[in-house]
């Protein structure tokens, strides 16, 4: 069964930072791009990181950092210098083909999602 796991989110203080994971299982890690994703109240979901192509957002570029652990079958999404902007819930996904836009719609597999809360 395709799982994609998604974990580390929770209360952040404005300017702190977090990571938060992705781990892949039931199908072939290397065949698959991953994403990062976000909707947050009130707002469309929206890509925040797409590895392949070394997307990231305006919104987040320069503070949001993917790093890729292939052999634990993990994605990581490291932020900093967090805002209550960034509150969303932030979802992991998988793609077969590397090369498409950093949107939802090509995406065809999700994790659950993990709600990140930048708040004093």
């Amino acid at each position: 069964e395709v799982q994609l796991q998604a974990s580390g989110g929770g209360l952040v203080r404005p300017g702190g930072s977090s990571t938060l994971s992705c781990q892949a299982s039931g199908f072939t890690f290397g065949d698959y791009t991953i994403g990062w994703f976000r909707q947050a109240p009130g707002k469309e979901r929206e890509g925040v990181s797409c590895i392949a192509s070394t997307y990231y957002a305006d919104s987040v570029k320069g503070r949001f950092t993917t790093v890729t652990e292939s052999a634990k079958n993990t994605v990581y999404l490291q932020m900093k210098s967090l805002g209550p902007e960034d509150t969303a819930v932030y979802y992991c996904a998988a793609a077969p083909l590397a090369y498409i836009p950093c949107t939802p719609p090509y995406y065809s597999f999700w994790g659950q999602g993990t709600l990140v809360t930048v708040s004093s």
